[in-house]
């Protein structure tokens, strides 16, 4: 029988549907946000101001657009710190937005991480399954330094953020033949803000990003080629327009660049932090890397398989590298646009280019760095999963499979020895977990068990690999989420991980109690040596005692209610309430007083700036009311001369006075000749 339709419904339009479906997928997909949230807020407020360097120029940055702007320490914006301030942009907002403190600071880079472990599940997923970015996304959530450094002020959180992103881009990008142009140069974007969060440790995904998309993009070689163009354009833009800037700008006009000898920015990216990372020949701050057990222990893969390093990332980096090799095997002849060899190419390469970099640079190196090698792994060993457990009940996929897990579960034992005395039952219950879920899965397929008994014996066989591979990062992250972290080495863990050689074990990373050898200027036990005193000033608060002092972390309990009361009267009518050899030395003066405190010689006294004749020039001015003597020095304080000079030039013009347990010099009176 024939339909009559009225021709005036006919012509309208069909209403889109609104409806949205909450699967499992989603439901899944927003606990593992919910539950990284929860770990990454949960007693944020422990770390206190944790980089003290930071948290003085996210302070400045909260009141002053200049200093906002240029990344400046202080207020008034004299010098910058030796980073460019992306990092410092999103903290300093912040701050302005809901007024400064340890949350409004460190809340965003919890945010980072949550957002950084959305981008790994949804890359993950477009390409393999649901389950397989879950694994990826948890894999980075547990992971003890993504722990630690999410949940920490360093620019590392950004930096890690802005790459996941770029990597989902490419991941788009690759996927598309209409829009991939736009998605690559949106991938140059992301990456050249990396830039400027942290220089050109951003720039060492690139060789991955493009090859990825040059081999296994869906448009013409031709035009695959001219998109990479346009993506580096767009880097170049995104990275290259404030480093213009600030080029342009008289230095007069500005503040000075932190971290270089010569005031200059392309200075500080290709010396201090970028190729004399590489080679150990750094100019500026601290600088005279040598590969050696110094700064990162000797250089070679071992590095990241011992020492701290292994702690803090190597967990299931073995197991990543496997994973590598079995999405590039399982891709075989498949043809060039093939995913699982496009996956391998993305995350196999940044996985191996930013690996093999910092185990071979030569320069200085921290263990939290390894933070930039937590996305690839766990992109990589969820893919490989969701391959290999799909074949299982072939014969190599389940004996690859099964092999991974008794590699890992052995290589989690070895870890877990680093620390005997703590939770000795814990390694031994991952060695056997590994053991029974590898036992397991060689013999399911022999067991011609029933669909939903095969069904049920799969998902027991699954979540004990899981527990296998995360139960040793995931107590070292509660213990990190447990303890509170400080100063400029923070590591994840309990007190003595990283035992396997390198560096030793240590909270500080470079000894028991978190020292690394005693600075000039400074006792064994944290104190530092007043100028022209003889008298000591402890340190105080995490990461107090030798190293952990200098570089900052809890120093702001160490400075009197006396003190602060004299800065904040003292600064109306001055640029700087005092000034303060070493950022790391005027840090917490400036965070617990609110005023701005010239820190001379940057972050430890090395840079040339002010020099003795500006620095006299600039107290006849009236510019700075008072010098505090107690912060003199640090390690390899005044290399330059300038530092010391500024010191002993005060000691001598000036009368010391005692405020609190602190000398201070009030350059408003005395000779100054």
């Amino acid at each position: 029988m024939a339909t009559l339709t009225d021709p005036v419904e006919a012509t309208r339009p069909r209403a889109i549907s609104t409806q949205y479906t909450l699967g499992k997928d989603k439901v899944l997909y927003g606990g593992l946000l919910a539950l990284t949230a929860i770990a990454y807020l949960w007693g944020l407020s422990k770390n206190g101001y944790a980089n003290e360097y930071y948290a003085a120029a996210a302070q400045a940055g909260s009141t002053s657009w200049k200093a906002w702007f240029f990344g400046s320490f202080d207020s008034s914006s004299f010098i910058t710190v030796d980073k460019t301030p992306a990092s410092l942009w999103v903290m300093g907002l912040s701050g302005r937005i809901f007024g400064f403190n340890t949350w409004s600071m460190l809340v965003p880079e919890a945010l980072m991480g949550v957002a950084s472990v959305g981008f790994v599940y949804v890359s993950v997923r477009r390409w393999f399954s649901a389950n397989a970015g879950l694994l990826a996304g948890a894999i980075l959530a547990l992971t003890p330094v993504a722990v630690l450094m999410f949940r920490f002020n360093n620019p590392d959180a950004l930096l890690i953020l802005l790459l996941c992103a770029g990597a989902w881009a490419v991941t788009r990008a690759i996927d598309s033949v209409k829009h991939s142009a736009r998605w690559m140069i949106l991938a140059g974007a992301l990456v050249g803000f990396g830039f400027l969060t942290k220089m050109l440790q951003a720039f060492l995904i690139l060789p991955a990003f493009g090859i990825a998309y040059l081999v296994a993009g869906k448009p013409a070689l031709g035009k695959r080629l001219l998109h990479l163009v346009l993506a580096t354009v767009s880097l170049i833009v995104s990275a290259g327009w404030w480093v213009a800037i600030v080029e342009l700008i008289p230095a007069s006009a500005r503040p000075y660049i932190g971290g270089s000898s010569t005031n200059s920015i392309l200075e500080l990216t290709l010396g201090y932090n970028g190729l004399g990372r590489l080679n150990g020949n750094e100019t500026g701050s601290v600088g005279g890397g040598t590969g050696g057990a110094g700064w990162g222990g000797a250089a070679g893969v071992q590095r990241l398989f011992g020492g701290e390093f292994a702690s803090q990332i190597a967990w299931l980096l073995p197991a990543a590298l496997l994973a590598t090799i079995v999405l590039v095997v399982a891709s075989g002849k498949a043809p060039r646009t093939d995913r699982k060899r496009a996956f391998a190419l993305l995350w196999g390469g940044w996985l191996v280019v930013t690996g093999l970099v910092f185990s071979y640079m030569q320069g200085i190196i921290h263990s939290y760095y390894m933070i930039a090698l937590a996305p690839a792994i766990g992109a990589l060993i969820g893919a490989a999963m969701a391959v290999l457990w799909k074949r299982r009940t072939e014969w190599l996929p389940r004996t690859t499979l099964a092999g991974g897990i008794l590699l890992t579960g052995g290589w989690s034992f070895a870890l877990l020895n680093q620390t005997p005395t703590w939770q000795p039952w814990l390694r031994w219950a991952v060695l056997a977990t590994g053991v029974v879920a590898a036992g397991l899965l060689m013999i399911m397929p022999e067991l011609k068990l029933h669909r939903t008994a095969a069904r049920r014996a799969g998902l027991f066989a699954a979540t004990l690999l899981t527990v296998s591979a995360l139960a040793g990062p995931t107590a070292y992250s509660i213990s990190t989420i447990n303890s509170a972290h400080a100063g400029a080495l923070p590591s994840a863990g309990p007190s003595g991980a990283g035992g396997m050689g390198g560096m030793g074990g240590g909270r500080g990373g470079f000894g028991g109690d978190g020292r690394m050898g005693t600075p000039p200027g400074q006792t064994g036990t944290g104190t530092t040596q007043q100028p022209g005193t003889g008298t000591t000033q402890q340190q105080g608060g995490p990461g107090g005692g030798g190293m952990g002092g200098f570089l900052g972390g809890g120093g702001i309990s160490g400075v009197s209610s006396e003190l602060v009361t004299l800065l904040q009267q003292g600064a109306k009518g001055y640029t700087w309430a005092a000034a303060a050899v070493t950022a790391n030395g005027a840090a917490p003066l400036q965070i617990a007083s609110g005023e701005p405190i010239m820190a001379i010689g940057g972050f430890n006294g090395t840079d040339p700036a002010p020099s003795l004749d500006e620095f006299k020039g600039l107290v006849a001015q009236g510019k700075i009311h008072y010098f505090i003597g107690s912060s003199g020095g640090g390690m390899m304080g005044g290399r330059n001369g300038t530092s010391s000079e500024i010191a002993t030039w005060v000691s001598e013009n000036f009368t010391a006075q005692t405020v609190g347990s602190t000398t201070v010099y009030d350059l408003s009176t005395g000779t100054g000749a």
